[in-house]
């Protein structure tokens, strides 16, 4: 559902996916929180998201997050307010051994979970707002594990199904704070892109070695989808990246195999990549449902490279050639940081975002005449 505010944006409107790099010292103050008094904490990481959403208003930006600034990453701090993980299951990723949380224990929430953040967002600018949620379905195969936690879930399905009752309350909340966009990161969706993953199992990360069944489980994710957005009463997006991590995809393929389940879906739009090389292409649009409004990532938030404002304008365009521009926003492919300790800089990031605002108003002028 679109709001009053949302209804008033302009053609390409302009958009972050969530995340902005953090500065050194955002970075020492998240590892130092645990030994900062609270309200000191607090009070210095509310002058740093300011500074955040300052630096987006800057740049020309229509729609304004809070940079997830307060997130250590974009999906584990909702496991870590819910409870119930442990850090306990090792795997590789990209040639690294890591350690991941897992669930052990069931989750808990007894209050809301970022509706304050949210709330502080909404309180310090005039530009529409909007915060992101990890989805249910990423969560689950990332987070689930028969090793570790059947006893609390006894299948990875028990665990996905209370996630998104969660996931629900969180997002209703927020709407009521005032957010005027509520988005649902799922790069697990994006995974049945990937036909190497799908077909040969080919992956550098252990934990999609598993069994994809697109048209068994694409119509799951969707009803957990709509399960929780389907009634709220802001614009609902649904974002699908190829994961992005120290500046690489997880995943690649364009966006083909999943777009025609998106029909079911009760999203307002969804937000795709195609800037980066692997990731979407334009002509996946022609398969777009009829009425979805599309995000167009036409930033790459992987490369150190800034394009110049032409480029940006030239995949934005390719889009308006496929489907009607008033369907269509402007945004980076991805977060530029999910994870806080992401490399690029925020110079990086502001550069990048400003072109962005520039090519956004040329389209309109193109597109407007």
């Amino acid at each position: 559902m679109r709001t009053k505010r949302t209804r008033k944006l302009p053609l390409f409107f302009t958009q972050v996916i969530g995340s902005l790099p953090r500065p050194m010292m955002v970075r020492d103050l998240v590892d130092r929180r645990d030994t900062i008094p609270t309200d000191r904490y607090h009070g210095i990481m509310d002058e740093a998201v300011i500074f955040a959403i300052r630096l987006q208003e800057q740049a020309g930006l229509d729609v304004i997050s809070d940079g997830e600034w307060r997130r250590i990453h974009y999906l584990d701090e909702f496991l870590h307010r819910v409870g119930g993980h442990e850090p306990t299951r090792q795997f590789s990723h990209q040639g690294e051994t890591k350690s991941t949380l897992v669930v052990t224990g069931r989750m808990e929430r007894t209050d809301p979970l970022f509706v304050d953040e949210a709330a502080f967002l909404v309180e310090h600018t005039d530009r529409c707002t909007k915060y992101a949620l990890p989805s249910p379905f990423l969560i689950a195969i990332r987070k689930w594990h028969a090793d570790y936690s059947t006893g609390a879930y006894p299948t990875m399905e028990h665990y996905m199904e209370h996630l998104t009752e969660l996931l629900a309350l969180e997002a209703q909340a927020l709407a009521q704070v005032g957010v005027d966009i509520i988005q649902l990161d799922d790069p697990a969706l994006t995974y049945f892109c990937d036909r190497k993953l799908t077909g040969e199992g080919a992956t550098h990360d252990d934990r999609l070695q598993r069994e994809w069944d697109i048209e068994r489980q694409a119509p799951e994710v969707i009803a957990a989808i709509n399960q929780i957005g389907g009634e709220l009463p802001v614009e609902f997006q649904l974002h699908c990246c190829h994961s992005v991590c120290k500046r690489q995809s997880d995943v690649a393929g364009d966006y083909k195999p999943i777009l025609p389940y998106l029909k079911d879906a009760r999203i307002d739009r969804v937000n795709l990549e195609f800037a980066y090389q692997g990731t979407g292409k334009a002509d996946d649009l022609q398969l777009l449902p009829e009425g979805l409004g599309v995000g167009m990532g036409v930033v790459d938030v992987r490369g150190e490279r800034v394009q110049t404002v032409e480029e940006i304008e030239t995949i934005g365009a390719a889009g308006a050639a496929i489907v009607d521009p008033g369907r269509i926003a402007l945004n980076p492919d991805c977060g530029f940081a999910p994870d806080y300790g992401e490399p690029p800089s925020i110079d990086e990031a502001y550069e990048k975002l400003c072109n962005l605002a520039k090519a956004a108003s040329r389209l309109r002028r193109r597109y407007s005449e």
